[in-house]
């Protein structure tokens, strides 16, 4: 492994790949994930910790500036788990907390099953885990219905089954103004791979409960305050039930860090002071 510097931005390679990742601040090792969001997203909630934390962002392989040594690999949960893991190892400034969202939940929870050592607390912050309900035959046929849908060139509409699927209420015309006209090419290329490449392992992995319960470290299952009733609020209770934990509150919706990273940030401070 070989790493270089520009400014925060530095490459890590690994096997198939080379991890763009930024690392700010100093103290205890926190981890921002997300899949497909990448490192920049995080940034203002990055920014707020590293005041007193060392604080690890990344593009998942083969997002933005993360590249692929075979661009038609699929990104399963347990690929991106190696990658936090290395990325980890290569700081040596763990065990971390990993603070995953969506995709990147599912990242971090692999990461606590398959490296226990290196997190002592996982913040999975609204996983789309659809293996964990009832209806899961049904996500899992409308999945496939909207990925064929991307596929065959129906962007828009491809987008408004995802919404649809996912419980998010969005008007027809800002579902157009997000993805239609004039769109950055690096977006459409990102987005492409999620449909492709990235949206099926994550939503069907299956997470080994037995594993999560008996490690030593502190699993939170975080849910916004703003997503009741959306998939991503059913998936994450389901996994505080199996695991007889309750789910912690979050300021905002599914991407609230996003939309309010100093409420985020605050919140985020008082539930590590409970490890």
């Amino acid at each position: 492994m070989s790493s270089t510097s520009t400014d925060i931005g530095r490459t890590l390679e690994v096997s198939g790949a080379r991890l763009h990742y930024e690392v700010r601040g100093q103290g205890p090792l926190v981890v921002l994930c997300g899949a497909p969001m990448d490192a920049a997203a995080f940034a203002p909630l990055a920014g707020l910790l590293a005041a007193d934390h060392t604080v690890l962002t990344t593009d998942p392989r083969g997002i933005n500036r993360s590249r692929l040594d075979d661009p038609g690999q699929d990104s399963t949960p347990q690929l991106r788990a190696d990658d936090l893991s290395r990325l980890i190892t290569h700081l040596d400034a763990g065990p971390a907390v990993v603070l995953g969202s969506s995709g990147g939940a599912v990242s971090a929870l692999a990461l606590a099953e398959a490296q226990p050592e290196q997190v002592h607390t996982v913040i999975a912050h609204e996983p789309p885990l659809d293996e964990l309900l009832e209806d899961r035959d049904q996500l899992h046929a409308e999945t496939e219905e909207l990925i064929a849908t991307y596929l065959a060139g129906d962007v828009m509409g491809a987008w408004k089954k995802f919404f649809a699927q996912a419980d998010i209420a969005l008007p027809e015309p800002v579902i157009e103004q997000m993805f239609g006209g004039e769109r950055d090419p690096q977006q459409v290329a990102d987005e492409r791979r999620w449909f492709a490449h990235e949206m099926r392992a994550t939503t069907h992995w299956q997470p080994d409960i037995t594993a999560l319960g008996s490690t030593t470290g502190r699993i939170v299952v975080g849910i916004g305050a703003d997503s009741a009733g959306q998939l991503c609020d059913r998936t994450s209770r389901s996994l505080a039930a199996a695991l007889n934990i309750e789910p912690t509150i979050f300021p905002g919706g599914h991407t609230g860090f996003v939309e309010d990273p100093d409420a985020f940030a605050t919140r985020l401070r008082e539930v590590l002071r409970e490890s």
